[in-house]
């Protein structure tokens, strides 16, 4: 389930005082493990950037910290219009605390989450059986809708190809490659339009006789 800008900010103010968390997961497309493992030395305000590094995973109901899904760091871009909550939120922290904890403190289980807040708030402005996992695939539509290439999303979302951000996403680029087409229409139609009306092409002259067909 892909959400727009104002079903965010609607759920976001449903979540209460996890509304920073939601909006920080539906514009960076964090994985919950990463998000959840972030600590404060992992944040650069000044330069808008999150470096992803590791992640909790829960093994037998105990949280433990490894490297992210495909064991690969990444920076991932903080959209400004975050930057000065995350600044306020984070005020007084240590550098070595987590960016997002439980309401008594620790690290945040999605379990628990899902259930206690997220849910409910979903449900609350009408979108009931959301997960915190879609809001990883609500960033990539919105980055995609602002223009992000496949190859942006791809390190954004720190997939291992392109190939496989097209796998999950190919849907969400479908408009660009209608954009590649008429693209090519209209270089052609430019180039036809000033053939007919100089006999040249690149500005140098055409020997008609000499001229073949593209089939040919």
């Amino acid at each position: 389930m892909f959400l727009d800008h104002d079903q965010v900010a609607m759920l976001a103010e449903a979540c209460g005082r996890y509304g920073l968390l939601v909006r920080f997961l539906a514009y960076t497309g964090l994985r919950w493990g990463e998000a959840s493992a972030l600590r404060v030395s992992r944040l650069d305000l000044l330069r808008r950037r999150v470096t992803v590094a590791v992640a909790f995973a829960e093994v037998g109901g105990e949280l433990v910290e490894g490297t992210p899904k495909n064991h690969q760091r990444r920076s991932v871009p903080i959209p400004r219009f975050l930057v000065d909550e995350l600044a306020a939120h984070v005020a007084g922290k240590r550098r070595e605390d987590l960016v997002f904890t439980a309401p008594h403190g620790g690290p945040l289980r999605n379990t628990n989450f899902r259930s206690r807040i997220f849910a409910p708030a979903a449900a609350s402005v009408g979108l009931d059986g959301l997960t915190p996992h879609d809001l990883r695939h609500t960033a990539a539509s919105l980055a995609v809708a602002a223009g992000a290439n496949v190859k942006a999303v791809q390190r954004m979302l720190g997939h291992a190809s392109a190939s496989m951000t097209l796998d999950v996403y190919a849907g969400l680029f479908g408009d660009d490659l209608d954009a590649v087409a008429n693209w090519l229409d209209e270089a052609v139609a430019a180039r036809d339009a000033d053939y007919l009306r100089t006999g040249t092409v690149g500005g140098g002259v055409v020997d008609l006789g000499k001229r073949r067909s593209p089939g040919r």
